[in-house]
């Protein structure tokens, strides 16, 4: 067997100095040290031998490994050295041809589906406004006519921040108000409506997309950071038809096609009167998962802009009227989709966000 095993070595190690190849030394692998190679299969044969010479002959044989494993990976580097120093002399490397592509970003799909939004009422002459985040009190609630007793006041429902140094500006406008002002970080983007509304006055139309924050426990369609698209339009001679024109333009600019509606009675502090608006399910006409078998889709309250929300914001009752609606982003997102739950939209799992392409 000791002669074999160095005729094996001598054979092997001749090959693997000559190979100009590794695909040549994978081969020289294979043939010797592989399952089947003819090294191991002198090592089966082992069992063979007489006792007191098996382990002198085991000893051999995995030295001949040793020195032949040894040598397949010099020669496995020394080619791959090779082959670098030809690319760096420019040797079969062309500096014309095009590098490998970057990899495409796209947008979230929140972003996409509220960069259509704004697209939609723009066109229809409403100005995108944005706002803080981290909001005061007063125009979060007060403005709003949403009265000091009232439960989405309370730390289970909005989340409040600890009052930082306020800016003298800031403090200014608060004390301006006759508001003993807290801060929260904002519950919807309806601050952003108010803040359009005394800034630029009526007549005004404006959409204010966003993200808002509210004391939630965390499940599938609860969250407590989500996004919503609130509008308002303010001017004289403003009524419910002119707010549901304005929700089926919405609808129609989501969907692509016209969806049956309804209006059914709410209550909302800073509307009088309100509603809930319904929409046909876009996705079956018997009832799915979606529309909970009802074939109707709860999608945006609103209603005309409550007297007291426009004296806070010094317009006159008496000469302009207004209606606001509210539409959840998140919501619909995840109804465009067939999202499940909600928590993927903030998880920035890029799984997730790779399924949609911009």
């Amino acid at each position: 067997m000791r002669e074999r095993l160095e005729e094996l070595r001598r054979e092997a190690l001749a090959i693997v100095a000559e190979a100009g190849e590794e695909a040549r030394l994978r081969e020289v692998e294979v043939r010797f040290l592989g399952r089947n190679g003819e090294i191991t299969g002198l090592l089966r044969q082992l069992g063979s031998l007489p006792a007191d010479q098996r382990p002198a002959a085991g000893r051999e044989a995995n030295l001949v490994k040793a020195a032949l494993q040894e040598a397949l990976d010099q020669r496995r580097d020394q080619l791959q050295q090779a082959s670098l120093a030809r690319e760096l002399r420019g040797e079969g490397f062309d500096p014309t041809l095009p590098g490998p592509p970057p990899p495409a970003g796209a947008l979230h799909p929140l972003s996409q589906v509220q960069r259509r939004l704004e697209d939609l009422f723009s066109s229809m002459g409403f100005l995108v406004a944005d706002g803080p985040e981290v909001e005061w009190e007063s125009y979060n609630f007060d403005a709003l006519n949403i009265p000091p007793d009232h439960p989405a006041r309370e730390a289970q429902d909005t989340i409040f921040v600890r009052a930082p140094q306020a800016t003298a500006e800031a403090s200014a406008a608060a004390e301006s108000d006759g508001k003993a002002d807290g801060v929260v970080l904002r519950s919807h983007t309806s601050t952003v409506q108010i803040r359009a509304l005394k800034k630029h006055g009526p007549p005004l139309r404006v959409v204010a997309p966003g993200r808002v924050f509210r004391q939630e426990a965390q499940d599938a369609t609860h969250e407590h950071t989500f996004h919503q698209m609130e509008g308002l339009v303010v001017d004289r001679g403003v009524g419910v038809a002119h707010m549901l024109h304005a929700m089926n333009s919405l609808l129609e600019g989501l969907f692509g096609r016209k969806l049956e509606t309804r209006l059914r009675p709410g209550f909302f502090p800073f509307v009088e009167p309100g509603f809930e608006l319904d929409a046909r399910c876009p996705f079956c006409d018997s009832g799915c998962r979606v529309c909970k078998g009802s074939t109707w889709i709860e999608l945006m309250p609103g209603g005309l802009v409550h007297p007291n929300v426009l004296e806070a914001c010094d317009v006159d009752p008496e000469v302009y009227s207004g209606y606001a609606f509210g539409l959840g982003l998140s919501r619909v997102v995840m109804l465009s989709y067939g999202i499940d739950d909600i928590r993927w939209l903030l998880s920035g799992d890029l799984r997730f966000l790779r399924q949609f392409p911009s």
